[in-house]
């Protein structure tokens, strides 16, 4: 079970300890690396090391994202707090809640509480310590949990925001957004409001740059993964043997972030008993990032129970903001 503590006046709630959440991951590992297509989970990559690399990577020129939902939030966030009038402001995946701050501000007036939710419990108790130090009037409460397995756990009085920026939906297999979305409207209130951030599709040569930074910043943060897996699962990775590749995959219009082994060699993988044969350029995926156009994701909201109020971009057509209700007549 989980564990809770108050710390620097935020209450922090553990569901998930690092320790406790460790075989289902091995096991995910395990089946990953078998798999036609050869992948590590995405969770390897945000160790304490690569939530800090994750967050430089927020910061770099060509990585537009942050700066396009914060242009958006910035016009629309008085409008969102005077529609959702919600009491409680809950961020799914938060990192550092540098855009929530645009919705903490804007929903001053009736905001009671803040919880933020994310797997990474060092960047959650920075993060909602600072949060709670500029906003002394908001209840903070931290949980340190899975987005998709925790919605449950989630405090359930009173009119709620629940966020979801930066498009980490973009994270998520097609089936996995379908689970996560159902999950999220059967969670959902009447009087609730569902806020989602997300990347469109967009010219392939600028959505390619933003992951193929010149800096290699955002190299290091996917090679980061073999290096935790090496130390974690007593593995032989050798970051000489990869080559870093973030390719537009048109198919599934996402990118495809990872690496390919630049020669056929075996891994070791000896805390899960298992040799893993890469052959000549094979690819190992790290992370994909799906891209999205306003229809077809309406089409898939709606199948989850999830109905699009308002629909915001940014100037530059970039990016998107949306509104979501659960749809009353589901269920009715």
């Amino acid at each position: 079970m989980g564990r809770a503590s108050t710390e620097h006046g935020v209450r922090v709630e553990v569901l998930r300890d690092a320790a406790e959440g460790r075989p289902r991951l091995y096991e995910a590992t395990f089946r990953s690396l078998q798999a036609e297509v050869k992948e590590l989970p995405a969770v390897w990559l945000y160790d304490d090391r690569g939530s800090r690399l994750y967050e430089e990577i927020t910061e770099l020129p060509g990585y537009y994202l942050p700066r396009r939902e914060g242009e958006i939030l910035r016009a629309r966030a008085a409008g969102i707090a005077a529609r959702t009038q919600a009491r409680t402001l809950v961020e799914l995946g938060s990192g550092n809640a540098k855009n929530t701050r645009l919705l903490l501000d804007a929903l001053e007036v009736t905001l009671e509480r803040f919880v933020p939710l994310d797997v990474s419990e060092r960047t959650l108790r920075e993060s909602a310590q600072a949060i709670a130090a500029a906003y002394p009037r908001v209840l903070v409460h931290a949980i340190v949990g899975d987005f998709e397995h925790d919605l449950g756990a989630l405090p359930g009085r009173g009119r709620r925001l629940i966020a979801f920026l930066g498009s980490t939906i973009g994270n998520l297999y097609s089936e996995q957004r379908g689970r996560f979305l159902t999950t999220l409207a059967g969670e959902l209130a009447q009087d609730d409001a569902f806020l989602l951030g997300i990347d469109l599709v967009k010219d392939v040569a600028r959505l390619e740059a933003a992951y193929n930074d010149s800096r290699g910043v955002t190299e290091e943060f996917v090679r980061n993964a073999l290096a935790a897996v090496n130390r974690e699962l007593d593995a032989t990775f050798d970051q000489q043997r990869f080559v870093y590749e973030a390719r537009w995959d048109p198919e599934h219009e996402r990118i495809d972030i990872g690496l390919r082994a630049r020669q056929a060699h075996t891994v070791s993988i000896r805390r899960l008993e298992i040799d893993v044969k890469f052959e000549e350029w094979e690819p190992l995926r790290v992370e994909i990032s799906s891209k999205f156009r306003r229809e077809p994701f309406e089409l898939e909201a709606a199948r989850a129970g999830l109905s699009v109020e308002s629909w915001w971009t940014d100037r530059a057509g970039d990016f998107a903001v949306a509104l979501l209700r659960p749809d009353a007549s589901v269920g009715s």
